[in-house]
Formats: C-alpha cells, sequence, structure tokens
C-alpha cells in the first residue's frame, strides 16, 4: 500500500493539476467562443446574402414593369415621344412586403452623346474614326465649359481608344501614349461598354469626368444616334446646340426648346422653324430608341441601386445591360 500522503497526492502536485485543468478550460472557452463568433459571421453573411438576392429579385420585377410601360408608351404613339403625361422621371414603384420599396424611373436614353459614335463600323468588328462625331463631341465639351485645347485632346484620344487601327488622330493618342506610362495599358479597340472607360483616355482627369459624365453614354451601337427633340428639356440645351457646326449658340438652343408645343414636333428639323436660315441637321428625330432606367430597392438591412438601358428600336423592347451599385 502507498503511505497516505502518496493516495492523495502532495500539495505541489495538486496544485499543479489544478492549474492544468484552468488551462484546458480557458482554452476549451477560447475555442468555444471563436466558433460561436464564426458561427454568428457565417449566419450574418447568409442572411446579407439572401437579403441582397432578394433585392435583386424585386428589381428585375421593376424592371419587367418598367418594360411594359415603356411599351405602353410607344405603342399608344409610335411616331412620336414626348413628354406628355410626365412620365419622364417620374418614380413609379412596387411596394414591399415586410415593409421597404422598389422605386422605378425611366428617362431618354439617347439624349446623351453617345460615345460609340465616334466610329463607325466599316465591316464586322472592325471600327473607323469618324471625323464628324468628333467635333460634335468636342463642341460639345465645350459648350460646357471645358478648355478647347482639352476638348480637342479628349475628343480624339476618345476616338482612338475605340478605333481599330494605329493611327493616331490630331491631339489623339494610341497605344505608344500609353504603354510608355508606370502603369502601362493598350487602347480597348472596340465599343465602350461604361462611360467610366472614359478616365483612361489620354488629357481626361478627375474634374473633366465629372463635368463631362451627365452629357455621355455608351449605347452599345457603332454610328450615329439619333437625339429626340421632343424630350430634349431646355436645360440639355448642349446636346442641340452640338448638332450644329458652330451655329447655334446654347442660349438659342435653349429658347427653341423651350417653345416646343406641347404635343411636341411632327419633325425634327421643325425646331428651328422662325429662326434665320434654319439649318438642315442630321441626327435629331422625334421619336426615342433608348430608354434608361433607375431602380431603388430598399429593404430592411439592406438597398440596391440598379441601373439598365432599355432597347425601344423594335417591340416587344428589351432590357440590353444591367449594372449593379453606384454609378461611376
Amino acid at each position: 500500500m502507498l503511505p497516505a500522503d502518496r493516495a492523495v497526492g502532495r500539495p505541489g502536485e495538486r496544485g499543479a493539476a489544478l492549474l492544468t485543468v484552468l488551462l484546458l478550460v480557458a482554452v476549451i472557452a477560447v475555442m468555444a467562443g471563436a466558433m460561436l463568433e464564426k458561427l454568428r459571421l457565417s449566419t450574418r453573411l447568409a442572411a446579407n446574402a439572401a437579403a441582397a438576392e432578394q433585392a435583386r429579385s424585386w428589381a428585375v420585377a421593376a424592371e419587367a414593369l418598367a418594360a411594359v410601360r415603356v411599351g405602353d408608351l410607344l405603342g399608344r404613339s409610335p411616331n412620336r415621344v414626348t413628354l406628355v403625361g410626365g412620365w419622364s422621371d417620374r418614380p413609379f414603384g412596387l411596394p414591399l412586403p415586410g415593409g421597404g420599396a422598389a422605386t422605378a424611373r425611366v428617362v431618354d436614353g439617347g439624349n446623351c452623346f453617345n460615345l460609340n459614335s465616334l466610329v463607325v463600323e466599316a465591316s464586322p468588328g472592325v471600327y473607323a474614326s469618324d471625323g464628324e462625331a468628333r467635333g460634335r463631341f468636342s463642341r460639345l465639351m465645350r459648350y460646357v465649359g471645358i478648355p478647347v485645347q482639352v476638348a480637342d485632346q479628349v475628343a480624339g484620344g476618345a476616338a482612338d481608344w475605340i478605333d481599330s487601327d494605329d493611327q493616331q488622330q490630331a491631339g489623339g493618342a494610341e497605344d505608344g501614349r500609353y504603354t510608355g506610362q508606370t502603369v502601362a495599358y493598350r487602347t480597348a479597340g472596340t465599343l465602350m461598354a461604361d462611360p467610366s472607360e472614359l478616365r483612361a483616355v489620354a488629357g481626361m482627369t478627375p474634374a473633366v469626368y465629372a463635368q463631362l459624365r451627365p452629357w455621355v453614354c455608351t449605347l452599345p451601337i457603332a454610328g450615329a444616334s439619333p437625339i429626340n427633340v421632343n424630350t430634349l428639356t431646355p436645360e440639355q440645351a448642349p446636346l442641340l446646340a452640338m448638332m450644329a457646326p458652330d451655329t447655334l449658340s446654347v442660349d438659342t438652343a435653349r429658347g427653341l426648346l423651350a417653345r416646343r408645343p406641347l404635343q411636341g414636333w411632327s419633325d425634327a428639323n421643325a425646331v428651328f422653324a422662325g429662326t434665320p436660315n434654319p439649318p438642315s441637321i442630321t441626327g435629331l428625330a422625334v421619336t426615342s430608341q433608348w430608354f434608361a432606367l433607375r431602380i431603388d430597392v430598399i429593404m430592411p438591412g439592406t438597398q440596391l441601386e440598379e441601373r439598365a438601358l432599355i432597347d425601344a428600336r423594335r417591340l416587344p423592347v428589351r432590357l440590353v445591360s444591367r449594372q449593379w451599385g453606384e454609378d461611376t
């Protein structure tokens, strides 16, 4: 038999055993806390993902509703699209169960300078610069307050960015300009997918881009895109003025749009009626081929913004692009 003090352990051994047990309890507690935190985070991420997916589903429902409204608008007046009825930028929405709402707004998506009109498609997938469009782009930039030298450089650079050749436009920039930079890259050689691509063009600065962004778009077509004089607002007068080769001031264009008949014009060049030596300008229209859509979904715990483009060149209309998140 062991002595009594060996049977129950010496005091030092009992202390070491207790310390070991306490250390094990502490380690287990830390591990359990870490696992619970990971479980909480995983649960939160799963809930956020589910909420985001639900918000996207409501946005898609709002897209369908907007497409129906655009189709009805064109069905009622296929030969003339005007602002009658106050449809432009008027919010309409879907009440959502559990609180929140999905709100959509539609505006004429063609009343902008289409950056992709800086080229024409010479053959499938091959793009050549369009000098007339480049001149219009440069005029627009001057009319919104961008210096002439910067405007000409950006217009030439944007055309070179899209066209398929390596011939530099006057004031433009081809691959050699970009490959020599600290962060080297090349021109796209194809249509722009988003106006934010303009920020990579030589001569562009954050200040110039911010000034120009409200006036430009990237419709998925090369060549000219008609501007509807029946849906232009007086505030958009620079878009009308840029169509004339330095013969129409912004103030004059604003006055012409302000006196537009309530039911709009039946002929695009009627906008110049009553002016001395009225110009005959191509590129104007009285109907709309593109509509821009903005959707905002607000739900408990999540928000979602979507921008989309509706192709209305033929019925039924169809959604051709979609961008989630904040526009850049």
